[in-house]
């Protein structure tokens, strides 16, 4: 029988044994486990956090492949949240994972109990919804880190972290500045992953080359029935360019914020 001891001694000798018992103990949640959240994920399971929570919507698209960690040809029409979830298990066996496959949206936030967790992670592509769980997110006692725009991007050297009304040169964040000012304004401070790098896309075309995807959506009939044709690659208005250094640079780095934060908390 395989046994997960040892497997964060490394981690240890840098936190110390009683801080490593303070990060088993927290609970973080992860609102979109696309390129910028599996990683985070990923980043977090190996560091020792046991009780993380995932919510996406989607199944996996081949067209994930190329910048999210549990995108395979194998995993392609999976629910993302079940994929993810089993490969954090094969991590850390003894870690407890959530799967959720939902929206998070305005219609349903009342279903996620945001109080419940130390740290939230917005890694939304949705303009209107990460607005809106910014807003109730800073209104918790948990800790917020957040990531702007991840497309267009290829320096690595130019990823930074700033507070939110310190983020420049991002046009997603810009945007998300110019929403929140129309209404409700975050009630604290929160450290968000950005780049001011933007580049164009060379190429043309729709997310999987058609105008609409085409990936299999179901795949072992796991999942939300209602969700089984949901996709979002022929509803979003514009597809920009990404890479996985870039992803998992951010994702990374949203995960050391939440290590950062445990190791300097008294």
């Amino acid at each position: 029988m395989k046994t997960n001891k040892g497997i964060f001694q490394r981690t240890e000798l840098l936190f110390g044994k009683e801080k490593m018992g303070e990060v088993a103990l927290k609970n973080v949640i992860i609102l979109g486990i696309g390129g910028v959240g599996s990683w985070c994920a990923e980043s977090l399971v190996r560091s020792g956090i046991r009780h993380i929570t995932l919510v996406d919507s989607d199944r996996i698209c081949i067209t994930n492949i190329n910048r999210q960690v549990h995108a395979t040809m194998e995993t392609v029409g999976e629910v993302k949240t079940e994929a993810l979830k089993r490969r954090l298990l094969e991590i850390n066996p003894s870690a407890e994972i959530t799967s959720v496959q939902k929206i998070y949206n305005i219609a349903s936030h009342d279903q996620f109990d945001l109080d419940s967790y130390d740290y939230i992670i917005d890694a939304i592509d949705s303009l209107g919804s990460k607005v809106h769980l910014i807003r109730k997110a800073t209104r918790t006692n948990g800790v917020l880190f957040s990531s702007m725009g991840a497309s267009l991007k290829m320096d690595p050297t130019q990823v930074k972290v700033a507070e939110f009304w310190k983020v420049i040169g991002c046009p997603f964040g810009s945007k998300i500045r110019k929403y929140m000012r129309k209404g409700e304004l975050p009630a604290k401070p929160f450290m968000c992953v950005y780049s001011e790098e933007l580049l164009e896309n060379r190429g043309s075309g729709s997310s999987c080359g058609t105008d609409k995807c085409l990936c299999p959506k179901i795949k072992s009939g796991v999942g939300d029935p209602e969700l089984d044709n949901h996709e979002w690659c022929s509803q979003k208005a514009v597809i920009n360019g990404t890479v996985a250094h870039i992803t998992a640079i951010y994702g990374f780095t949203l995960a050391g914020l939440v290590m950062q934060h445990i190791y300097n908390q008294v």
